[in-house]
């Protein structure tokens, strides 16, 4: 029960990793406010609450200062302030090549994945500061560590939230707020949800995640328990990090693999 009666927020809580987050929140004793731009938000603090935790359902864009300000508000006055931000809330912009990705598209992407985490760091630091410590972890991507995982918009995005984690961690020192980002690989969420229904319906699943040691892809909640980890005490000195949880796809630079237990040609 590392969050009892501590105030959390989670952004994008209403599907993939951000509800397996605040369902573990949730079950390890944390008030959860579950913020979403759809309604999978009440849909999990109804989830929450039937299983007998404390949530609050907000309907946010994350990329709008007015409404992240407006969600702080609320886990302050519904929780009496705040100790973890889990900014967590993102979109994928498709798969666009750099020649095919106009402005249009490279700004929205950019808004809400990158803006995002850096309001949420904005306004929630100072109240998270208040509370004496806390922390703040963000939701990059192996996308964003070097090519080959995301379209130019989405990879760019998420390689400013690795660098906007370590610049904040900084500029909150003596503040004992803390700052990390996971770095998810292929994971099984609704921005993935496609991929995952072809390779089913065409019997294709053992080729998804075939690039990585472990040869598959993740499920949210194994996502979710390092977030958690970073926004517990049990991380308390691990400050403005990008941790990967990608199965071993980042450690390695293209190379053809030798298959375990299969000797080399």
């Amino acid at each position: 029960m590392r969050f009892t009666d501590k105030s959390i927020i989670v952004t994008g809580a209403g599907s993939g990793i951000g509800r397996a987050a605040a369902l573990l929140f949730a079950s390890e004793g944390g008030k959860v406010i579950v913020a979403d731009k759809t309604e999978g938000a009440d849909e999990t603090a109804h989830l929450i609450a039937q299983a007998g935790g404390a949530a609050k359902a907000i309907r946010i864009d994350a990329g709008l200062e007015e409404d992240v300000i407006r969600t702080i508000a609320l886990a302050c006055d519904s929780f009496g302030g705040l100790d973890v931000m889990f900014a967590n809330a993102g979109i994928s912009g498709g798969m666009a090549n750099l020649f095919d990705t106009d402005v249009a598209l490279i700004t929205e992407v950019l808004r809400v994945n990158l803006i995002g985490p850096f309001l949420a760091i904005k306004h929630a630091a100072p109240r998270i500061g208040e509370r004496g410590k806390g922390a703040i972890v963000l939701t990059a991507s192996v996308a964003g560590i070097r090519s080959g995982a995301g379209s130019p918009a989405y990879s760019a995005s998420k390689a400013g939230v690795i660098n906007l984690a370590a610049v904040s961690a900084q500029q909150l020192t003596g503040s004992n707020v803390r700052v990390n980002a996971i770095c998810p690989g292929l994971t099984e969420t609704g921005m993935t949800k496609p991929v995952f229904d072809y390779a089913r319906e065409a019997n294709k699943m053992d080729r998804v995640g075939r690039l990585n040691p472990l040869h598959r892809g993740a499920q949210p909640e194994e996502l979710a328990k390092v977030a958690l980890f970073l926004a517990s005490d049990d991380a308390s000195y691990v400050n403005g990090q990008a941790i990967a949880v990608d199965g071993g796809l980042s450690s390695s630079h293209p190379v053809t693999r030798q298959e375990y237990g299969k000797t080399a040609a």
